[in-house]
């Protein structure tokens, strides 16, 4: 038990996750015709909890039901990796990266995130409301209007082979790569 607990906790190579990952779209298919995408959740939290005469959320939620426990497993399986099952090594990141970042004055490197932009006390200051108020209205709003989110469209829809989820995964890759080397430097001077 032991033994598979240390496995555990060891990163996964690329070549085990990915498979696994993209194995759910062949088995949500199989049982019951489900697509797999995280962001229609939110809409089906929505129609279920806000009583209010929106035509965007009238439909049978109900049928969807399912996609809340997915999501709501996701969110337990990452709790328990976290706390559970957490790898007790540093998170590695390139010399690279680490030298640009620090001409920002981002430093922390042993979370997820860095604690200069993500951390707590970070949320009521010019950096927390760009990063992260404006940036989640950015990401909810370009994920209504691409039809879905990374994960509906790259794992889902190129799966089945869809052009409409093959121009957003590219338009996805494309926003991050001008965002990582041109918005995110511009906005770390910023708010520096």
């Amino acid at each position: 038990m032991n033994e598979l607990l240390e496995t555990l906790r060891q990163p996964w190579p690329w070549y085990v996750a990915g498979p696994l990952i993209g194995l759910t779209v062949p088995i949500l298919l199989l049982f019951g015709n489900k697509s797999f995408g995280i962001s229609s959740s939110l809409r089906h939290i929505c129609a279920a909890v806000i009583p209010a005469n929106i035509s965007f959320f009238k439909y049978n939620w109900r049928k969807e039901s399912w996609n809340l426990f997915f999501v709501a497993g996701i969110a337990l399986g990452g709790f328990l990796g976290t706390y559970l099952l957490g790898n007790p090594d540093q998170i590695v990141v390139s010399e690279h990266t680490q030298t640009t970042l620090a001409s920002f004055g981002i430093t922390d490197f042993s979370g997820l995130m860095p604690a200069e932009i993500f951390g707590t006390a970070q949320i009521f200051s010019l950096k927390g409301l760009i990063f992260l108020v404006f940036g989640g209205f950015l990401v909810g709003f370009g994920t209504r209007y691409a039809g879905g989110c990374t994960s509906g469209h790259a794992i889902m829809g190129l799966s089945n082979l869809q052009w409409p989820s093959l121009v957003a995964t590219v338009s996805f890759m494309a926003g991050g790569f001008l965002c990582t080397h041109l918005i995110l430097p511009f906005l770390l001077q910023l708010v520096r």
